[in-house]
């Protein structure tokens, strides 16, 4: 096996592992519409909050940096590859970032709360980075990391003390939303989606830092790439077993912080910026825990090996497996389709998931003993290439 298809392989097992954790959470969350039936089962309300607190602890914020960490893996590849056959990718990159919007609007059509739009913007940093040293770009990815935005408002919030922060306004766009989710036909929906829905989707993105927090992570992808961290020697065991010890240490005071803060500070001012910037850090440190344990798994243990490895015709498929998770996830639970909103509580939402993600599974082992790339990832890469006679 090449170096380079290691690196692939493992890649591949880290997405299918991400993508299966964004479907349960979506499916848990109704796919951002949080409507839900009243339940006086004890046993449902028990189960509910422990399916809904661990999924989240396991997944929330954690699955969609590895996306994000992915994505700018992916970038590398393509880069690379390129510049091995005396080509410059990023223009060619801008063309594929434009699809990509594309892509998300049709995703949006469907699902309030999609991210691949956020990704084609943040995505053009990329382009800005790719020819800089290793260490340029990781300390880029730090600051950006590190919430400069927020550090400004919370400096400014503690420099004075009577500054009242706006109302978020993604929360007025997702109440739209919730309206036309409730009680909206398809076209109502679509409509809805492509309008208010991306501006709850952005304005949520933006209110959280994910603009900082996912080019920083894009940017971490195309290091692990130029690093070659991804391939299994010992000097990336090492390092990778470093990265999980210090990720464990840095995460458990992180997230104590997270619950504590609200106890002690009360001026929402200060209180919002400060507890963004240590959730985000504790997600990191928790995201990184979670890339090590499954790179040090997948490469030293051979069961670990096995069941891992079974992940990758599904991460090879993310693009198509995670719009095909929104328009599925719409008809359930929106107005539009069967309404399930209102019928099935968080424990058999969970459930749902689990069958969905199966079908999906399944669907993605089928096609891809036949095929090399996934339907929608065969038509993305079909169009990035336009124009170009011979295929790259």
């Amino acid at each position: 096996m090449t170096n380079t298809q290691q690196r692939i392989d493992v890649a591949d097992a880290l997405r299918g592992f991400a993508i299966m954790g964004i479907l349960l959470l979506h499916c848990i969350e109704h796919f951002n519409f949080y409507s839900f039936p009243e339940t006086d089962s004890s046993f449902l309300k028990f189960t509910d909050k422990t399916i809904w607190d661990s999924l989240f602890f396991l997944f929330g914020g954690k699955a969609y940096g590895i996306f994000a960490l992915l994505f700018g893996f992916s970038f590398f590849i393509q880069d690379n590859n390129q510049l091995k056959r005396g080509s410059d990718f990023r223009l060619r990159f801008l063309w594929r970032l434009l699809l990509l919007f594309i892509w998300g609007n049709i995703n949006a059509m469907f699902f309030t709360g999609e991210i691949l739009v956020l990704y084609s913007i943040v995505g053009i940093s990329l382009i800005f980075v790719a020819r800089l040293k290793i260490k340029t770009v990781a300390i880029i990815a730090i600051i950006l990391m590190l919430q400069p935005m927020e550090w400004g408002k919370l400096i400014y919030a503690l420099l004075n003390p009577d500054h009242i922060p706006e109302i978020p306004l993604a929360n007025y766009y997702f109440g739209q939303a919730y309206a036309v989710q409730s009680n909206g036909t398809f076209l109502e929906t679509v409509k809805m989606n492509l309008w208010d829905g991306q501006l709850a989707s952005l304005t949520w993105a933006w209110e959280n830092a994910r603009f900082f927090q996912t080019p920083a992570l894009f940017m971490f992808g195309m290091i692990i790439g130029k690093a070659g961290l991804f391939i299994y020697n010992e000097k990336n065991i090492s390092f990778w077993i470093k990265t999980l010890i210090i990720a464990v240490i840095c995460f458990f005071p992180l997230n104590g912080l997270v619950s504590l803060i609200p106890n002690f500070i009360e001026n929402k001012a200060i209180l919002s910026p400060l507890a963004l910037i240590v959730k985000s850090l504790s997600n990191l440190a928790f995201m990184s825990f979670l890339v090590a344990l499954i790179i040090l798994v997948y490469y030293k243990t051979i069961k670990g090996h096995k069941l891992l490895d079974r992940l990758r015709p599904y991460g090879k498929m993310t693009l198509t497996n995670y719009i095909m998770q929104s328009i599925v996830g719409s008809f359930l639970f929106y107005n539009w389709g069967l309404g399930l909103h209102n019928k099935l509580g968080i424990t058999y939402s969970f459930l749902l998931g689990i069958i969905l993600f199966l079908l999906q599974y399944s669907f993605s082992c089928w096609w891809m003993k036949n095929h090399k790339h996934g339907p929608l990832e065969y038509v993305w890469k079909k169009l990035t290439w336009i124009g170009v006679h011979k295929q790259n």
